[in-house]
């Protein structure tokens, strides 16, 4: 059983095909949420999903001929003592507070805290429809943007990220690296996205969600055995 976009075509303009997800919108799957009746949750986050040439390192995946070999995402490894998705792989980003322009300001203030990007290189390309997190009762606003002049980073506060890295898109849509996370429910089970990277990393929960979802509607994905399990 396969998944994805199927047909081949040659690499197109990776920042293009962003501007239209941007336009156009994701649609995640549907998923329950711990929202309060008047629509309200405890916390409103907003995490940077940062696509760009972010170093001069290809990919070294064979089997994605749909994006640029140069092409990354920027991600993060949460530290082991966090309170919420310890250890697991995700994108910079955490609460919206008062201060925040909104969603975005909040998405890049957090990556500069994280991260130490220079947020001055960045184009924020727009805002995706927010994504119910129950485990930690908050709505994600991812923001989808473009590293037009990528600039130095690196793990800033070790108490909340322990490894800042540029992980190749090309080996994530690699459908050799691709699989599902089954997580036990009250009803049975669910099977979430995974990503495996060099190294041993996996990228599942949330983040892999969110990657999935954006690879997709980019016309990025090619079809990948959806039965072959990941362990995180």
């Amino acid at each position: 059983m396969t998944s994805g976009a199927a047909g081949a075509r040659p690499p197109r303009d990776a920042r293009a095909d962003l501007e239209r997800v941007a336009r156009e919108g994701v649609t995640w799957p549907s998923a329950p949420s711990r929202l309060a009746p008047d629509g309200t949750t405890t916390r409103r986050s907003a995490v940077l999903v940062l696509f760009g040439a972010l170093d001069a390192v290809p990919a070294r995946s064979p089997g994605a001929p749909r994006v640029p070999a140069d092409l990354d995402v920027l991600l993060q490894r949460r530290s082991a003592t966090m309170s919420h998705h310890p250890g697991q792989v995700a994108f910079p980003g955490g609460g919206i507070d008062p201060g925040d322009d909104g969603p975005v300001g909040a998405a890049l203030r957090e990556a500069v805290e994280e991260t130490g990007l220079e947020p001055s290189g960045v184009d924020v390309l727009g805002t995706l429809a927010d994504v119910p997190l129950p485990v930690s009762d908050n709505l994600v606003t991812p923001v989808l943007a473009w590293w037009r002049t990528p600039s130095r980073v690196a793990a800033v506060d070790h108490r909340e990220a322990v490894d800042v890295f540029r992980a190749p898109v090309a080996d994530l849509v690699d459908p050799a690296r691709r699989g599902v996370v089954v997580h036990p429910v009250a009803r049975g089970r669910v099977r979430t996205p995974a990503f495996e990277l060099d190294g041993g990393v996996v990228v599942w929960g949330f983040t892999a969600l969110v990657l999935a979802g954006v690879l997709d509607a980019a016309g990025w994905s090619v079809p990948w055995d959806v039965s072959r399990t990941v362990t995180p």
